[in-house]
C-alpha cells in the first residue's frame, strides 16, 4: 500500500456566476459531491460556497488526475442539479474553467476555515477580489482572473 497526503482547494463557478445554489438546499447538494467523491476513493474534507460559486478541499489518490476529478465533478453534479431542477431552478451549468491549489499540511487547516466561514468571508470580499488574492498569493498571473471569470 502507498501513502500519499494530497491536499486541493478547487474552485469552480456557475455559467454566467448565475446565483442557482441556493442555501435552502445547498447541503443536498454537498452531501451528493461527498458521496460522489467517497465512490472515487477521494476525500472531501469540506465544502462550502456561494450561490455563483464552491470551494472544495480534497485529498485526491495519485492514481486519478486533477483535471479528469474536476471534469467528472462537474459534469456528475450538473446532472444532479439538472434532475433536481425544482430546488435549483437558476441552474443551467458550470463555467468551462476552474481553479485549482495545492495545500500543504501546515496550511490545510486555514484553508478548511476559509472554505467553512464563505458567507461571512463574501460579506466583504467579491469573488473576483477573493480570485484576484489567491492568485496574488500562489503568483498566477492576474490576466487568468478575467479569464476564469469570462467563460
Amino acid at each position: 500500500m502507498s501513502y500519499y497526503q494530497l491536499y486541493y482547494h478547487i474552485v469552480f463557478r456557475t455559467k454566467d456566476s448565475m446565483h442557482a445554489i441556493t442555501e435552502e438546499y445547498e447541503k443536498q447538494f454537498y452531501a451528493y459531491v461527498l458521496g460522489f467523491l467517497t465512490n472515487k476513493e477521494c476525500k472531501l474534507l469540506r465544502i462550502g460556497g456561494m450561490p455563483d460559486h464552491v470551494h472544495m478541499l480534497v485529498s485526491i489518490p495519485p492514481s486519478i488526475a486533477i483535471s479528469d476529478c474536476v471534469r467528472e465533478i462537474k459534469i456528475a453534479s450538473h446532472k444532479f442539479l439538472r434532475e433536481h431542477v425544482d430546488k435549483f431552478p437558476l441552474f443551467y451549468g458550470w463555467a468551462k474553467s476552474y481553479c485549482v491549489l495545492t495545500c500543504s499540511q501546515s496550511s490545510k487547516d486555514a484553508v478548511f476555515n476559509y472554505i467553512k466561514n464563505q458567507k461571512e468571508h463574501h460579506r466583504k470580499t467579491s469573488f473576483r477580489d477573493e480570485l484576484l488574492a489567491f492568485f496574488r498569493e500562489y503568483e498566477v498571473d492576474e490576466e487568468k482572473v478575467k479569464f476564469f471569470l469570462k467563460d
